[in-house]
């Protein structure tokens, strides 16, 4: 049985890993879609993705994200990904597990800078922000109802799905447990399948340590969601085709329409490249990132996953950023990576 903190030190460098891979080809995937993506890749001997992307002269992904690229990193880079999973740890050591939506809500407005969220997160902001006055009128009560930050155009896109990972990784073994705290964290912004994202990913992250196989832990993840929701269908639809190198592309057809940062297409991605690679850390990473759509938060989601398994990350992928993770949280610009694995370690050993 892998000690708990090595699971956790594989966690986090999966996640980092992860997110930096995706990062400098995030916007070149959304703006000008996975074609472009794959003609880049291609293009500079990068395929299939093994490796840090390359940053070819004048492009695009040099132009935006160079110091996420091979041979240009010297830390990881700050990105909401890796704020939110830091958020987490930060609530949970003052909360534990009585922590409430209103936790979250007043961690935000503390220490997470508006211009650091995008969607569905920058509109619960909007709303916090518009209501705070009423809130810290009335001292430790919200003086407004909360659901109304979730009551936004971007409740079932993807932004919960990546501020779950943590609660999985400090209760292994509970996957309810995990699931119930990713949905008090998601119900600030997310509803529907936007929470039910969260939950799943938490979960699995909870069951895989006491899995045998990854499949195994898809199917305790799966009791946290509704059977009949498309996060459900999206789980199966990844699973279904795992192993099948050419798949992202049926799994980008069947959700045709759908924006980039939705949920359950990304989560689809997530589990056919996790479940593909249970044994090869890069070509998980590697094949989730060139299937398109949110790379950084799928390279993100999978890299922590595969981590919690207990198998060790590859130096390759940890050396370039040297132990240093960039964050843009109010009073936290940068953190060495075993002060988080140590306080993530210390928390799951608390809170078990």
């Amino acid at each position: 049985m892998t000690p708990l903190r090595d699971r956790i030190r594989s966690a986090w460098q999966g996640r980092i890993s992860g997110c930096q891979l995706g990062k400098p080809v995030e916007l070149l995937a959304m703006r000008q879609g996975w074609e472009a993506l794959d003609a880049y890749l291609k293009g500079n001997d990068a395929f299939p993705l093994r490796d840090y992307v390359p940053a070819a002269e004048d492009s695009f992904v040099a132009s935006i994200g160079l110091a996420s690229c091979r041979g240009h990193i010297t830390r990881s880079e700050p990105d909401d990904d890796i704020n939110y999973t830091t958020l987490a740890l930060l609530m949970l050591e003052e909360h534990g597990l009585a922590l409430t939506t209103e936790d979250v809500a007043r961690t935000w407005l503390l220490l997470l800078p508006a211009g650091a969220t995008f969607t569905a997160e920058r509109a619960a902001y909007r709303t916090l922000m518009h209501r705070a006055h009423e809130w810290f009128a009335q001292g430790a009560e919200p003086g407004f109802d909360l659901a109304e930050c979730s009551d936004n155009p971007y409740s079932d896109w993807i932004g919960a799905q990546i501020r779950a990972d943590l609660y999985g990784w400090v209760v292994p073994g509970r996957s309810a447990l995990a699931a119930d705290l990713a949905r008090r964290d998601a119900a600030l912004s997310h509803r529907g399948d936007g929470i039910h994202g969260a939950t799943f990913v938490a979960a699995l992250g909870a069951a895989i340590p006491d899995s045998s196989t990854l499949s195994a832990a898809v199917d305790l993840a799966l009791e946290e969601v509704p059977v009949e929701s498309e996060t459900a269908a999206a789980v199966q639809l990844g699973r279904k085709h795992a192993g099948d190198p050419s798949a992202h592309e049926t799994i980008r057809d069947c959700y045709r329409g759908l924006s980039p940062v939705h949920t359950v297409n990304n989560l689809a991605l997530v589990v056919w490249a996790l479940l593909s690679h249970p044994d090869d850390f890069g070509a998980a990473i590697g094949d989730a990132v060139a299937a398109g759509l949110d790379t950084d938060c799928n390279g993100a989601t999978v890299g922590a996953l595969w981590g919690l398994q207990g198998k060790a990350i590859p130096e390759a992928w940890t050396e370039p950023w040297q132990g240093r993770v960039g964050l843009s949280l109010a009073g936290y610009d940068e953190l060495p990576l075993e002060t988080l694995v140590d306080r993530t370690t210390a928390l799951a050993e608390k809170l078990s």
